[in-house]
């Protein structure tokens, strides 16, 4: 299995941990798994494009990453950025996420993974 395949394995996993978390009433860690799937599909696209993905929770440091290879304006027409704060902040003391939030940070994860999944398979790697 490529490199590219078992980020994006990652990136399913923590996907589906979102989905039972939100289902389950655990709302900030749902949103910190819809975090972690955008983080982990970026970082498989950056390595099917032969770049070293940084040691970062930044969503758009990766996107400007990724800028060069591929169109990634729909990333900031859906604020696939604003999930960055869902890494780190929402670990500790903080106003709580409600359902809502929640679940939008959900299908944008669930939109950048799809996203990037298309995009490796255009690249003709088939995870």
């Amino acid at each position: 299995m490529s490199l590219a395949c078992e980020w994006l394995g990652k990136a399913r996993n923590d996907l589906r941990a979102a989905k039972i978390l939100l289902e389950e009433g655990l709302f900030d860690e749902s949103a910190f798994h819809a975090q972690q799937a955008a983080e982990k599909a970026l970082k498989a696209l950056l390595v099917a494009h032969r770049v070293e993905p940084p040691r970062t929770h930044n969503i758009a440091r990766l996107l400007s990453l990724l800028e060069p290879k591929v169109d990634v304006s729909w990333a900031y027409e859906e604020d696939l950025p604003a999930l960055t704060y869902y890494a780190v902040e929402i670990r500790y003391p903080a106003p709580p996420i409600m359902r809502e939030e929640a679940l939008e940070a959900l299908e944008t994860a669930r939109r950048a993974v799809e996203w990037a999944e298309n995009q490796l398979s255009r690249l003709g790697v088939n995870c």
